[in-house]
């Protein structure tokens, strides 16, 4: 053997950028291999009886390395011959590094290489040791008795590397990344990579696929997309292949520099790339001296980067929209809204125009911290409510430069948006006055068949917003003890269920029909340093009885034991309790007159933070009419439920309350 020596130093080699693990430089062999026009090839490794990695070797079927050549190649480090006699953009060893990785991992490396000098098949052997990267030994080349050319390097004296790196489901995964493109582009001509005799399966990283023939002007063309479930090794490119699916050009497409994970690749194929010569600097040229700017190219280009531009739009929409929505709730990036139907109704809205928005533009929240995301979502949800979404546009390109495309895209989407809102809007209100009409006829026109156990208090469990959107629902028909505990565990910041707590009053199974309470505490006007939780308490009763002094008292009796229960009794909370009947007599009329001077309607009765109010139906279905009169009269709903069900043979009994009841439910 004779030594050569590079121009550069072991250590200068060692610093100039090698890569950092065993799979990267692994895979620069790997494309060592096929910027030398191989098609396969092999990675081959075996242990020893120990369990420890005893053999490691890279082979190829390529077209060997020319001794003739080690000057230009293995004696200049940072240029390679492959840049000097080849033009194609998937060349990935142009600086001529690859063949140092191996210090990653061991610390020797050794080539035998076959290549055809004129007629003959010639092979030898280079020699490259780690603590000696600028000398390179060689023997004399030899006739070789194989019939094919090829290289093979062999690695020993393992430093970082093992067998159970090699055979992992992590390395697997990378070269499947790293190559999947390449093998997909090359796949008619049956380019592969084996591991010990097993072929990577690069598909098992492929998302999606598409195949579909373009025509322009006179020419077919045989489009194959993919998309990848990874980042790979490569820019994302569309790869143009001749009738012989020879890749004759690629070009990158528009979508290289979105942090989206839209990981694709397009195949292009067509008797039309026949004539393409691709130089350094014209890019692709035609021997009948056109070029990419030829009409039938350029439309192509056109149609495929539409194509892509509707499979990323499905992809974000589908996918990555959906993944926003889940981080914005679990970061809790979207303000409070509260557990009651209206504002869930407000929620899901924000959550679409969120969606949508970042469907058509996704840099527009991208790269932001909790706090960025936090502010544009609550400017969202400000416009929303006062439903000027016209300014959204305006806001939103102050935010981020959009271009004309963009910015006509969005605002396509958020008149999209509008119109949902909108539909949704109103059947939301329909559905609301559907809940009060049917409440309407089961009091009035069905009064002595309707109950408030039966049907009042099923409806209104379930429709509580006719006394505050503020409020949740804590219990219905339940206890005082059961009542106790379903607050406490309604109050747990933790989401923790408390201790069960057992009353000792005689009369701790009083059952009050609806118990409510605001989350969000009020400012307390007598302690700027605290604040009120408040807490309503509702008694229904069914449309034959009057509320007198009976009913009074007996609310008196929930007030009472509110009092005189600790756990209940803090300053810092408001206890309202509501009677709500067909109608008042003379006695509760009288309470009013009494209270007048406190100046709020319907109260009866005050102690320190406890009061008492006595409403009819008929004052609770005014104040929804007042607060919707306007898009209740635009709308025109329909309100003859006693019509209805006339019409369909329905006589008025106690069934037909019970059918009322049922049917509104389902549909809340």
């Amino acid at each position: 053997m004779k030594q050569l020596t590079t121009k550069l130093t072991s250590k200068g080699i060692a610093g100039s950028g090698l890569p950092n693990d065993y799979k990267k430089a692994i895979a620069e062999y790997i494309w060592n291999s096929f910027d030398a026009h191989a098609s396969i090839v092999e990675i081959n490794f075996d242990v020893d009886q120990l369990g420890y990695l005893n053999k490691l070797s890279i082979s190829d079927n390529g077209e060997g390395i020319k001794i003739e050549t080690l000057s230009e190649t293995f004696g200049n480090f940072m240029v390679s011959m492959k840049t000097l006699s080849f033009s194609e953009s998937y060349i990935k060893g142009k600086k001529g590094k690859g063949r140092f990785s191996f210090i990653n991992f061991c610390d020797k490396a050794i080539w035998e290489t076959i290549f055809l000098n004129k007629t003959d098949l010639l092979k030898y052997k280079i020699e490259i040791a780690a603590n000696s990267l600028e000398n390179y030994n060689i023997n004399d080349a030899v006739i070789s008795k194989e019939e094919q050319t090829g290289t093979k390097v062999h690695f020993e004296n393992f430093t970082e590397l093992s067998a159970e790196l090699l055979d992992s489901e992590e390395f697997n995964l990378f070269l499947c990344n790293e190559f999947g493109w390449f093998l997909h582009l090359n796949k008619d001509h049956n380019y592969k990579i084996s591991i010990n005799n097993i072929e990577l399966r690069y598909k098992d990283v492929v998302e999606t696929t598409e195949q579909i023939t373009y025509r322009v002007d006179e020419w077919d063309f045989k489009i194959d997309f993919i998309q990848w479930k990874y980042k790979f090794g490569d820019k994302y490119y569309s790869y143009f292949l001749n009738s012989e699916k020879k890749r004759k050009y690629s070009k990158p497409t528009s979508f290289n520099n979105k942090a989206i994970d839209f990981h694709h690749s397009i195949y292009v194929e067509s008797n039309y790339f026949d004539p393409f010569v691709e130089t350094q600097q014209d890019g692709p040229t035609l021997f009948n001296n056109t070029t990419q700017f030829d009409n039938a190219f350029k439309k192509l280009i056109k149609y495929l980067t539409e194509f892509i531009g509707e499979k990323e739009k499905n992809f974000i929409k589908e996918k990555k929209a959906i993944e926003l929505i889940e981080r914005f709730n679990t970061n809790n990036i979207f303000p409070d809204f509260r557990n009651n139907q209206y504002d869930k109704f407000r929620k899901q809205d924000l959550e679409n125009v969120v969606k949508e928005i970042y469907s058509a533009q996704p840099k527009i929240f991208q790269d932001l911290n909790n706090i960025q995301s936090k502010t544009i979502v609550g400017f969202l949800n400000l416009l929303l409510d006062s439903e000027q979404r016209e300014n959204l546009l305006t806001i939103l390109d102050n935010i981020i430069k959009l271009s004309d495309i963009e910015r006509a895209d969005l605002a396509i989407t958020l008149q999209k948006s509008k119109l949902t809102h909108i539909t949704a809007l109103i059947k939301f209100l329909e559905n609301r006055f559907n809940v009060v009409e049917v409440l309407k006829t089961l009091i009035f026109e069905l009064e002595k068949f309707t109950n408030e156990r039966n049907h009042i208090q099923k409806i209104i469990e379930d429709n509580y917003w006719l006394f505050g959107e503020q409020y949740h629902i804590v219990s219905a028909d339940k206890n005082f003890e059961a009542l106790l505990n379903n607050y406490l565990e309604f109050l747990d910041s933790n989401n923790t269920k408390p201790k069960i707590e057992t009353l000792t009053q005689n009369n701790k199974l009083i059952r009050p029909d609806i118990f409510i309470c605001r989350k969000t505490d009020l400012p307390n006007a007598n302690n700027p340093d605290s604040t009120i939780q408040e807490n309503i308490l509702v008694e229904l009763k069914r449309p034959s009885i009057i509320i007198g002094s009976e009913q009074f008292q007996q609310i008196e009796k929930y007030l009472r034991f509110i009092i005189e229960e600790e756990r209940f009794n803090s300053q810092t909370r408001i206890w309202k309790f509501i009677l709500v009947g067909k109608s008042v007599d003379s006695y509760i009329i009288d309470q009013y007159e009494n209270q007048k001077n406190k100046g709020k309607q319907f109260l009866v009765q005050s102690i320190r933070n406890y009061e008492i109010y006595a409403m009819t139906w008929d004052d609770i279905f005014r104040f929804f009419e007042i607060k919707h009169k306007h898009l209740i009269d635009k709308l025109e709903f329909k309100s003859s439920i006693i019509e209805e069900l006339e019409s369909k043979g329905i006589t008025l009994d106690k069934e037909t309350s019970n059918i009322l009841t049922n049917e509104i439910l389902k549909k809340v």
